[in-house]
């Protein structure tokens, strides 16, 4: 299973926000087996969430979208999805029925708060008031951290993909005396390799064969020089 992640907001392109919902989801659906395409943060306007949103639902498998719900001026995201499938915006009644079963009364919610495309699957909303959804291949979650991760363990049974085992290595030699060894390991193993320079280098290895990366992850630390040997 291959995804994307689309988070809303005028704020995190301002940088007034760091964008931790998208680390969240970033773990937790590697997590899962599911191989992360794209990572795209958009502004508060319904084109450009309809935009992304539809070339992304069409490219891959799943896309978590994150941010923007509710009932106020910049909260565009639910006209945005509906817009991505052309579809009309309004109330969702298994939405305001469990909103009302947790005391909220319909006259007291302010106008648009359970506005769902039509034909979405409502996600309720156990930490908040306002509804997510799925449409499609869309997962709609709110912004608010502790509501989206909530939100996100009701449907994260349906993410899934092969397990990816990972190793770490961290060396110490500069990252253009190891690419020899990097070539030699990529022959011996079918593994990922990926290296971070620093202060040292650190190298992580991947793959969905647990032994594989495990041997790979022997293999190297034999030929290089590693922090903890000094």
């Amino acid at each position: 299973m291959n995804a994307a992640i689309v988070t809303v907001g005028d704020e995190l392109l301002a940088g007034r926000t760091t964008n931790t919902n998208a680390t969240w989801l970033c773990e937790r659906l590697a997590e899962r087996g599911v191989t992360l395409e794209r990572v795209t943060t958009v502004p508060d306007r319904i084109a450009d969430i309809a935009s992304v949103v539809g070339d992304y639902s069409a490219a891959y498998d799943a896309v978590v979208v994150t941010g923007g719900l509710g009932p106020t001026h910049d909260d565009v995201t639910m006209a945005g999805i509906a817009a991505a499938f052309d579809r009309d915006l309004e109330p969702d009644e298994t939405a305001l029925e469990w909103l009302e079963d947790r005391g909220y009364s319909r006259a007291d919610l302010t106008s648009g708060t359970a506005d769902l495309p039509a034909g979405a699957r409502p996600l309720h909303n156990g930490e908040g008031v306002a509804p997510g959804a799925v449409c499609e291949n869309v997962y709609v979650l709110p912004g608010v951290p502790a509501e989206m991760r909530a939100m996100f363990e009701s449907v994260a049974d349906e993410f899934s993909g092969a397990r990816t085992y990972r190793e770490t290595v961290v060396a110490d030699e500069p990252e253009s005396a190891l690419l020899d060894r990097f070539e030699s390991l990529r022959e011996e193993f079918d593994v990922a390799v990926g290296s971070y320079p620093g202060e040292s280098v650190r190298i992580e290895l991947s793959g969905t064969d647990e032994d594989a990366v495990a041997a790979a992850a022997a293999w190297l630390r034999e030929r290089v020089e590693t922090v903890e040997e000094r």
